[in-house]
């Protein structure tokens, strides 16, 4: 897996994981790639730091953006993102898709949510400006499931 760091035509930074290299120019080259903030397909890559091996072999992960003071682990940065989801998210299952466009159209009281949805249901949020993203499954909460 490859993480990038990205950068939408309006400014909004964000980081996606891919498959590989090609994997993203793929996707970005489809359309595929959006900001979560905004929905622009106009995404760029920004200067990210490299992954390196450390002398005992174990490969860690420098900052996210070059420059960056701190270096941790793939498995460390799985554990510590899945923690800061289940300690910063509210987990709404099946019923992300409506919680989303509640909170949208403030009808409800915002508040970050994560759960599942079709891959057509995140369209149509997306063309309505709710901002949304899937959560790639090695960060999906042990306490909940798969986010499209």
């Amino acid at each position: 897996m490859i993480r990038y760091a990205l950068v939408c035509e309006d400014d909004h930074r964000f980081e996606a994981w891919f498959s590989s290299s090609d994997a993203y120019d793929t996707q970005a080259g489809r359309g595929l790639v959006e900001c979560p903030q905004c929905g622009s397909v106009r995404v760029k890559k920004q200067v990210m730091a490299p992954a390196v091996s450390t002398s005992s072999g174990r490969e860690t992960v420098t900052g996210g953006v070059a420059g960056g003071p701190e270096s941790v682990s793939p498995d460390d940065l799985v554990r510590k993102v899945q923690a800061h989801i289940r300690a910063n998210y509210d987990y709404v299952g099946e019923r992300f898709a409506d919680e989303a466009r509640a909170i949208h159209n403030g009808e409800k009281a915002e508040r970050l949510i994560y759960g599942e949805t079709t891959h057509d249901e995140r369209a149509r949020l997306s063309e309505e400006g709710v901002a949304c993203a899937p959560l790639p499954d090695a960060f999906v909460p042990s306490s909940g499931k798969k986010t499209n």
